[in-house]
């Protein structure tokens, strides 16, 4: 499967209001999958924003609450789902990102490995403890979310260790640091030659406003689709087989000195 129909639904969400935020995921997967999206790519904590002194209260159980409603709609559409939302796990929560695949099933779930500190995620929030890499009908994909894109180590790793073509990444990222949001995702593009596929959240939401400008990019470097500052359904056709031809054309990988750094 080499052509991928992707969207990033950038979405203004409702702080704490899980019903309302998840019509507005359920119209916009509708209308993803009029577009015959493959795959459609919600923001970070889009059932909830950042109210997350009310974690708790919010967070599902896997298999349950508003996992098992993601399931249906995935079905419904015939579409992979992807986005993080709040997870009950025992006595903790955590700030995880469910991938489904279009027969309702969860193929797995990658849990927020670096928290971040300036929105009190570490007060509230149970960290990851590994990479999510699956093996998707167009190649091996990883999986991180928002803050994580600052740690350049855990792409290099889906990169070289996975052989990842494709990285996933839903975010709340502020429009105040937009540039770097831009930057980053263009970096780790290039550094690990493959596509990266990021949504963000779009307008003001618990008194902070994020920055949207969700976009793919592909192994060049290259911006395939970008998104505004304003709240839309973003759909762009990709070419998996560009990871092989960009990697075979400038072989970088070959050329890591583990015996220096």
């Amino acid at each position: 499967m080499a052509k991928l129909t992707i969207s990033l639904a950038q979405m203004q969400i409702a702080a704490g209001d899980v019903r309302k935020n998840f019509a507005m995921m359920e119209s916009l997967a509708a209308l993803a999958a009029a577009r015959k999206s493959k795959m459609i790519v919600f923001p970070e904590l889009w059932s909830t924003g950042y109210v997350l002194e009310d974690a708790k209260e919010h967070a599902s159980e896997l298999n349950k609450g508003i996992f098992a409603q993601l399931s249906t709609v995935a079905t419904t559409h015939k579409t992979c789902i992807a986005g993080s939302i709040l997870e009950k796990r025992g006595l903790e929560v955590a700030n995880s990102l469910p991938f489904f695949a279009p027969n309702g099933r969860m193929m797995g779930v990658y849990r927020k490995i670096h928290l971040f500190r300036l929105m009190e995620e570490d007060k509230y929030l149970q960290p990851g403890s590994s990479p999510l890499v699956l093996d998707l009908p167009w190649g091996v994909t990883g999986f991180a979310i928002c803050y994580d894109l600052r740690f350049p180590e855990l792409f290099r790793r889906y990169a070289t260790q996975d052989n990842a073509r494709m990285v996933i990444i839903p975010a709340e990222w502020p429009l105040a640091r937009i540039e770097h949001w831009r930057a980053l995702l263009v970096a780790r593009a290039i550094e690990n030659q493959c596509f990266i596929v990021a949504c963000n959240a779009a307008g003001e939401v618990a008194g902070t406003v994020y920055g949207g400008h969700s976009m793919i990019v592909d192994p060049w470097g290259r911006i395939v689709v970008e998104a505004g500052e304003e709240p839309q359904l973003l759909t762009a056709d990709i070419e998996l087989d560009m990871v092989d031809e960009v990697r075979a054309r400038i072989p970088v990988f070959e050329d890591l000195r583990h015996d220096v750094y």
